[in-house]
């Protein structure tokens, strides 16, 4: 008979007691699955006083992180407390150079300690899994690193925030004001008190470092990100995204360039035809486009104790299944460095909406300061507000919307363009500009 895999688990919030729950609920499924049993034999948390909805009979608390690491009894350490740097870094560093194998959640540690943590991994001979780090309950993680591991990645993208998506899809479906479903989001507690990390795009930003190294056999590096929140996004963005066409999701894009691995995060259109455009409220989705297959979307909760807890039990299965992969899918020494592609660079479609002078010659004028770019229009919309009469508005000169939706052109050229138009002080305030990803 095997031994049981003995684990010892840092964290017991919701994630944490959800994971003591599923494994020993599923314990039947899981030694079968894995050839061995598995047992939490040991937990730490910040407050042992504190009342939990957790039956921890049998099971031994350990005073600190560290020291449960250490504990010649785990074989397997789980940390689920969160955070970039101490006590997870120190605590996940102890385990594995003790030869010990790791399960993470911790998308913050991976995107900025991860290439550190793989050596160590790869040094003493213990797993480093963190399927659970992006997309929760989506196995993206394995389908890059192992499922498409013949296959030439020339894309990935999604949406990597449920927060967000959760605000767009209130925002387009209700007709309702960034600021007024933020506050919903709060309440519901599908965003934070301070919602800045997630609404200004850095969690995305995390978890597409670590999908693009998986990718594309580069160094994760998160300041190679390019990052733009969804704040500016205005309900009459998506009403003529929807007449166009398109929906607005804040999307994580990693892309193969003729000028190397782009990475950027921001709002963007995409067809409504598309698998993503589909993904509604705080759901999660990752495309795969690579050489010779259709694109593949993985799309589940993305987020929550019973997902998370799913995908860290999966990741503690391997480790008793005695699967040790390459925590990036290739020795560390052979991820290639990558550097953040200026986005002047980025070629693509654009939505632009501006408010416009309503007088004769004003679209001309925009017209011309975007052909002297060589910039080719698709569509040219320019609107009156509800009840107005054009003819009236037109008499005032009072702004009204101008939308424009672009061929393929570069990043800098739009600005150059746009910079013209508001030096001919025919538009007021900013331009609106969202880039658009096609299938």
């Amino acid at each position: 008979m095997v031994a049981p895999l003995r684990v010892g688990i840092a964290g017991l919030g919701t994630v944490g007691a959800a994971v003591v729950r599923l494994i020993e609920e599923q314990a039947r499924t899981l030694s079968a699955r894995s050839g061995r049993g598995i047992r939490v034999v040991a937990v730490t948390a910040r407050s042992k006083a504190k009342k939990r909805t957790l039956d921890l009979a049998g099971i031994d608390w350990v005073n600190s992180p560290l020291a449960l690491a250490t504990d010649p009894r785990v074989d397997c350490f789980v940390e689920l407390m969160g955070g970039s740097g101490e006590p997870a870094l120190s605590a996940i560093e102890a385990a594995l150079k003790a030869g010990k194998s790791v399960v993470t959640a911790n998308k913050a540690l991976i995107a900025r300690h991860g290439l550190r943590l793989a050596k160590a991994a790869e040094k003493h001979g213990g797993a480093l899994n963190f399927e659970a780090a992006v997309g929760a309950a989506i196995p993206v993680i394995k389908t890059l690193r192992e499922g498409l591991a013949g296959t030439s990645i020339n894309r990935v993208y999604g949406i990597l925030n449920g927060t967000c998506n959760y605000i767009l899809t209130r925002m387009e479906q209700e007709g309702l004001s960034f600021a007024e479903c933020l506050k919903d989001a709060q309440r519901l507690g599908y965003a934070e008190a301070n919602p800045s990390f997630d609404v200004d795009g850095h969690d995305t930003a995390q978890k597409l470092a670590i999908l693009a190294s998986l990718a594309f056999g580069t160094k994760v590096a998160q300041s190679a990100v390019y990052v733009e929140g969804i704040s500016s996004i205005a309900p009459e963005d998506l009403r003529a995204a929807d007449e166009l066409g398109y929906r607005v999701k804040l999307l994580g894009v990693a892309v193969r360039t003729p000028k190397g691995i782009e990475q950027r995060v921001h709002p963007t259109m995409v067809p409504k035809s598309s698998s993503i455009a589909q993904v509604m409220g705080v759901t999660n989705a990752v495309t795969i486009d690579g050489e010779g297959i259709p694109p593949i979307t993985l799309v589940g909760p993305g987020a929550g104790g019973a997902a998370t807890a799913s995908a860290v039990v999966a990741d503690i299965a391997d480790v008793a299944r005695g699967i040790r992969a390459k925590p990036f899918g290739r020795p560390v020494d052979r991820l290639r460095d990558t550097k953040k592609a200026p986005m002047e660079r980025h070629e693509g479609g654009y939505y632009i909406r501006l408010m416009a002078r309503d007088l004769p010659g004003t679209v001309a004028k925009i017209a011309t300061r975007l052909a002297k770019e060589k910039i080719s229009l698709e569509s040219v919309m320019q609107r009156h507000p509800d009840g107005v009469d054009a003819t009236d508005a037109a008499k005032k000169a009072s702004p009204v919307p101008v939308i424009l939706i672009t061929y393929a052109t570069s990043e800098d050229a739009v600005y150059r363009a746009l910079e013209a138009v508001q030096r001919d002080k025919v538009i007021s305030g900013r331009p609106q500009v969202i880039r658009i990803e096609k299938n």
